[in-house]
């Protein structure tokens, strides 16, 4: 029967091409202005390490002057250097990772120097976040803390430099002037949001260059990012191991989301032993963020793309209602045929199961179209100057979701029509 029914479909679609193709072109633009916002903002709220997201948890102290003090505000963005080197010796987390974002010109022999985005990282950076190796192997705690002239490139750079991942190893970069020797290769990463450094841009690649913070401190690298600095005493470098500013960001991974309390408890104790000692103006103060807490607190997700996902789910329910004025049109004008096969036998039952097996042609036709619109306009995106542009594409969940919003849409604009299909009487239509 329902070959029937399909068969019914495509004749009636073919019947009246032009009321069939305003009812196509309606529910595509209404599904591809909902897929592309919808794409947008599920790649924008995505969560970008879902297998230990609960597990990890960014440290916030208040080291800050008496300067603006509010009873019961923010802490600090970031840690001082003295302070986040403190938590990192006293390793009361399984994992721990300090970091920060720099630059430095890197050289490869007689080449030409090249400005390189660059990342200070603790040891345990690479395993906390899931960091994929191509070749080789990442330093260890004890190079780390010797200031080892050790590096970690990023695929493309292997292969710009060296011509691969394997040729990079063993190899010796001068970075700022300063040899340092290649020990292992990340395969292709980029995690979205860039979520362990939010300060330095939430949709920005990750590093080309990773150095051990110890010997980036020892190289005098330069740093990026936010800082902000308080107190009298003048600052004339901010990474200065007692310099009053904070620029440095602070993870942790804990066995398990259970242990965040623990945990808070001991930052509180330690901010309490600093206000004792003199080194915090301010009472214990502390955050203990998970990722996607993290996210929210920096609204990742830009305000106008809540805004511009509740107009394109209006558009489509408008899409949707006009898809159903035109097909309770194509409906009225088949009147006649509908009491005839009333009148032969069919149910109301069957009239219904008709007219949705239509709908959802519709639908599926609608998908199609709708999915190419939904294409283009993630292009359009992709065109833009938004930090988050290159990072929106259409996934296979997404896909998923479009046929979901597909078939939806398409009984939504269907029960109507078919109801008042199934209410024909037979009778009036003969006589007429």
């Amino acid at each position: 029967m329902f070959a029937y029914y399909l068969n019914l479909a495509r004749r009636s679609l073919r019947r009246a091409p032009g009321l069939t193709a305003w009812t196509l072109l309606t529910l595509a633009l209404g599904i591809a202005a909902c897929m592309t916002t919808l794409t947008v903002y599920h790649v924008l709220a995505a969560d970008p390490i879902p297998a230990k997201s609960a597990r990890l948890f960014y440290v916030r102290l208040d080291a800050s002057g008496l300067e603006g003090y509010v009873p019961g505000g923010k802490p600090n963005l970031q840690v001082t250097r003295r302070d986040g080197e403190t938590l990192l010796r006293e390793a009361h987390a399984p994992r721990q990772a300090m970091t920060a974002s720099g630059g430095a010109m890197v050289q490869r022999g007689q080449d030409q120097p090249r400005h390189t985005e660059v990342r200070f990282a603790t040891a345990d950076f690479f395993p906390m976040f899931d960091a994929p190796l191509a070749a080789g192997r990442t330093w260890s705690a004890a190079e780390d803390a010797a200031a080892a002239r050790v590096v970690v490139l990023d695929a493309p750079s292997a292969e710009r430099l060296f011509g691969g991942a394997a040729q990079a190893l063993s190899q010796v970069l001068r970075v700022e002037g300063q040899p340092m020797r290649v020990v292992g290769v990340l395969a292709p990463w980029r995690p979205t949001p860039h979520f362990f450094d939010v300060t330095s841009g939430a949709f920005r690649e990750p590093a080309a260059l990773f150095v051990p913070f110890a010997t980036a401190m020892q190289a005098k690298l330069a740093r990026s990012g936010s800082a902000s600095c308080w107190g009298d005493a003048p600052v004339s470098d901010v990474t200065a191991l007692d310099a009053p500013c904070d620029w440095l960001q602070y993870w942790v991974e804990l066995k398990s989301a259970d242990d965040a309390p623990a945990y808070t408890q001991y930052l509180q104790r330690y901010s309490a032993q600093q206000h004792e000692a003199g080194r915090f103006a301010r009472p214990p103060n502390v955050r203990l963020h998970s990722v996607m807490d993290w996210l929210a607190t920096n609204r990742v997700v830009p305000p106008d793309v809540h805004l511009q996902l509740g107009l394109a789910l209006a558009f489509l329910l408008v899409c949707v209602l006009c898809s159903v004025g035109l097909q309770l049109a194509k409906t009225l004008r088949r009147s006649n045929e509908i009491g005839v096969r009333r009148a032969l036998g069919a149910t109301r039952r069957d009239v219904f199961a008709q007219f949705m097996v239509e709908s959802l042609v519709m639908g599926g036709v609608g998908c199609v179209l709708g999915l190419l619109l939904s294409w283009a306009g993630l292009a359009l995106v992709r065109a833009g100057q938004t930090d988050y542009a290159q990072v929106v594409t259409l996934d296979a969940p997404m896909l998923l979701a479009a046929m979901g919003v597909s078939l939806v849409a398409a009984l939504l604009a269907g029960v109507l029509p078919a109801l008042r299909a199934a209410g024909v009487s037979p009778a009036l239509q003969i006589k007429s």
